[in-house]
């Protein structure tokens, strides 16, 4: 298996960061895919196949941390693509929430 998990929805609160903008200061890190709940269960193959996928967005995924689980929030293009080069790590920038939602103090 290829994530730990296959989700249709973010289960976590709403964090407030919605442009690339806001999550760039965020640095990025390793996450291994098999720690990785997706948040989408459908992906468009035209966007998983594009050499220009990343052109115009984040060169990295965005993961949140809840609750003990990782949440791919954007980049499940990116990660099957990492599985696709049989490689196990995916560089992520990781937003660690707390358990009521609010974005942790390390940011």
């Amino acid at each position: 298996m290829i994530f730990k998990g296959v989700g249709d929805a973010r289960p976590y609160p709403d964090h407030g960061l919605e442009t690339d903008r806001d999550w760039a200061d965020i640095p990025p890190r390793q996450v291994r895919l098999d720690e990785l709940v997706t948040t989408k269960s459908t992906l468009d193959l035209r966007q998983l196949l594009a050499s220009d996928s990343t052109f115009f967005g984040d060169l990295f995924a965005h993961v949140v941390s809840w609750r003990g689980d990782l949440y791919l929030e954007d980049g499940l293009h990116r990660a099957l693509r990492t599985a696709l080069h049989q490689r196990l790590v995916l560089h992520a920038r990781v937003l660690e929430l707390d358990d009521e939602g609010r974005p942790s103090a390390a940011r």
